[in-house]
Formats: structure tokens, C-alpha cells, sequence
């Protein structure tokens, strides 16, 4: 993301006065209640979709996840590149390239 979008989320934000609701806990509520409205768009079929409706619910879900991520004051480079670390080790491509098995199951 863009420092220049991330400055408008936080603007918006801010021009709110929202950060008073913006706890670790609600925004994850959040992202969690945006992401099941993405899914709906996926609901009856899986081929059969309103793109810009699948948009707009991803963007709210990325919205909310910028928000928290400045609420903990993480860094999204950080704690991205760190989880693929782990990812990567887990699923070694030697053993899991065109397999959808859990790393336990490799």
C-alpha cells in the first residue's frame, strides 16, 4: 500500500474522531465481519461473481487491517516477510508443490 493511501486511511480515520473506537479488539472484529461479506460474494457460486462487489468488500477488509496494524504499531513488511519465513519452512516446495495437504500431513 501506498504511503499516500495509507495517509488518506488515516485521515479519514481521523477526521472521524473514530480512533476512540478503534481497539485491537473491535478492528478485529471488523476485519472478521468484512471478510465474511467477501465471502458472501462467493456464497451460491464460485465462478458467477460481481467483481466490483468482491472489490469493495476486500478493500474494507484491507481498510481494517491497515488500522489495526497502526493501532499495534507493526509493520506490515515486517510481520508479512516473518510469517513467510515461517510458510516456507513449513511447506517446502519439494514437498508440497501442487498439494493442498497441511504441513503435518506432507
Amino acid at each position: 500500500m501506498t504511503e499516500e493511501t495509507i495517509a488518506r486511511i488515516r485521515k479519514f480515520t481521523a477526521d472521524r474522531d473514530w480512533e476512540q473506537f478503534h481497539t485491537p479488539a473491535n478492528l478485529a472484529k471488523s476485519i472478521s465481519i468484512e471478510a465474511n461479506e467477501l465471502l458472501e460474494c462467493f456464497q451460491w457460486n464460485d465462478e458467477d461473481y460481481d467483481v466490483e462487489h468482491v472489490k469493495e468488500e476486500l478493500a474494507d477488509v484491507l481498510v481494517y487491517c491497515r488500522d489495526l496494524l497502526d493501532r499495534l504499531g507493526l509493520d506490515e513488511d515486517e510481520i508479512v516477510n516473518r510469517k513467510m519465513d515461517k510458510n516456507e519452512a513449513k511447506y517446502p516446495v519439494e514437498k508440497a508443490r501442487g498439494r493442498a495437504d497441511k504441513y503435518d500431513k506432507l
